[in-house]
């Protein structure tokens, strides 16, 4: 299982990811009341500005005080590691 840090040593499965995205607009903001309301909604945040929403397949979501650039930036990380880019340090 490949796990990517979404902030403050939170991790979530690569595996899993469906998407992340900015929690500005309306429709984003629905859903995570939604998913509050149904218990699933897991706060990575820490108190902190959340700048990203993680969508899982499972249903859960998870809030981050990371941007979405900056978490799909670690989860190309561990697609190039997994397919044997640059895992071993070596070219």
């Amino acid at each position: 299982m490949k796990l990517i840090n979404i902030g403050f040593g939170s991790m979530v499965s690569a595996e899993r990811l469906i998407a992340v995205i900015a929690p500005d607009s309306a429709p984003i903001k629905r859903i995570i009341q939604d998913v509050r309301d149904r218990g699933q909604l897991v706060d990575a945040s820490y108190g902190r500005k959340t700048r990203a929403v993680v969508i899982t397949d499972s249903g859960h979501v998870f809030l981050s005080a990371l941007t979405p650039e900056a978490i799909a930036s670690r989860a190309e990380e561990k697609i190039d590691m997994t397919a044997g880019g640059e895992a071993d340090g070596a070219e």
